[in-house]
């Protein structure tokens, strides 16, 4: 079963689940807020696709850095922000078991599903 990582009041969160719900992809959900976010989800999220690819900075919880921070990120520094904010994390991610896919776009899901 397929796991979509998140937070539940995001709306490309609300419209990726809406999308594998039409589609009969059965899947469970995993609210950062809700059931928190471990370093080891983190890490195994981060080496299956990158930190720069699981960085969101769209976010508003970017724009809250400094910009002394923006600037030395680095692997460590935007894990150590993610784990200590979640919400800089580009949402939703998907765990199909054997692809992992960051954010939504109904046609790349239908592409990769």
């Amino acid at each position: 079963m397929a796991t979509l990582y998140g937070i539940s009041n995001c709306n490309t969160v609300k419209k990726a689940k809406d999308w594998l719900q039409e589609n009969n992809i059965a899947f469970q959900f995993h609210d950062y807020r809700k059931q928190g976010l471990s370093a080891e989800l983190l890490a195994s999220l981060e080496e299956t696709v990158g930190w720069e690819k699981l960085l969101n900075k769209q976010s508003t919880s970017w724009r809250k850095l400094s910009d002394e921070q923006k600037g030395n990120i680095s692997k460590q520094t935007a894990l150590e922000f993610m784990l200590e904010t979640p919400t800089l994390i580009k949402r939703p991610v998907l765990d199909t078991g054997d692809k992992m896919i960051v954010g939504f776009k109904a046609e790349n899901y239908q592409k990769e599903l």
